[in-house]
């Protein structure tokens, strides 16, 4: 199914193709109000629509929600079953609008490790999308960078050894083919929600040149106005990928100093014996 309309904003600047969120702060936002945490989880999932939604009628291209960290299996399990059960719930009754905005469904992370019933609605999930051609939705369960990077390196090693790889061909484009999603572009604006500067074993290896923007709303609170500013801040950024600013690459960089101008440089002295 073909997306709807695009309205996407006037940023007078780039707009961010491939947008990661943290979604941190659902416990904070319940512990604020005097709730369990499960209210602010159930209140994450609301917001977890309402940003899908609007990014896909942005014309955003591909969406990347850090919704169980491969860590979170250490919460205590009643919580584990409530953000499972929320899962599946979450996956049903949103088909319907993911069809209806053209949204494909895709999972990265140690899916193996999922509940038998989580894994089955969301396999179904996929599948029902995959002809959709609008954004992709992808959905980080059981995950952690950590362990995709190992997982990619033991299934290049098994590669190696059985005589599928020249171990002296192996360079970055390799290693990338066997993490959980090769295809999908690195992300442009990484989000994190809830005032931490850290991304949490989140997408390491494809963070490299993310443009990163923390915002101290918890998750609950996120909304489309926020996402805006998040797309405001990006589209001043300078993205330089390790090269020189445009105006630097126009005139070129300053000439290395001569042997003169370098003898008549100050001298700096020091008490201390040098090694």
């Amino acid at each position: 199914m073909s997306r709807p309309s695009i309205q996407r904003p006037d940023l007078h600047g780039p707009f961010p193709e491939h947008i990661a969120i943290v979604m941190d702060g659902n416990g904070r936002w319940a512990r604020g109000r005097g709730k369990p945490r499960v209210a602010g989880h159930r209140a994450g999932v609301q917001t977890v629509r309402a940003i899908t939604t609007a990014c896909a009628r942005m014309g955003v291209g591909s969406l990347t929600l850090y919704a169980f960290s491969v860590e979170n299996w250490q919460r205590p399990s009643s919580e584990v079953r409530t953000l499972m059960r929320l899962l599946r719930v979450f996956l049903w009754r949103e088909r319907a609008t993911l069809m209806e905005n053209g949204v494909r469904l895709k999972c990265i992370g140690r899916l193996q490790d999922l509940p038998a019933r989580a894994l089955k609605t969301l396999r179904e999930t996929e599948d029902l999308t995959a002809n959709n051609d609008g954004m992709v939705l992808r959905l980080a369960l059981s995950y952690g960078s950590r362990s995709e990077i190992a997982d990619g390196l033991a299934a290049v090693a098994r590669d190696a050894v059985a005589g599928k790889l020249d171990p002296k061909a192996i360079d970055e484009e390799t290693l990338r083919g066997y993490l959980y999603d090769p295809e999908t572009p690195d992300p442009d604006l990484i989000i994190r929600t809830g005032g931490d500067l850290r991304l949490s074993n989140f997408l390491l290896w494809q963070a490299s040149y993310a443009e990163l923007f923390v915002t101290d709303l918890c998750w609950p609170d996120f909304s489309e106005e926020a996402l805006l500013e998040a797309f405001r801040a990006f589209a001043q950024r300078q993205r330089r990928f390790g090269g020189l600013p445009p105006e630097e690459q126009e005139h070129g960089a300053a000439p290395d100093p001569t042997a003169e101008q370098l003898s008549k440089a100050p001298k700096t002295s020091s008490s201390r014996t040098q090694p």
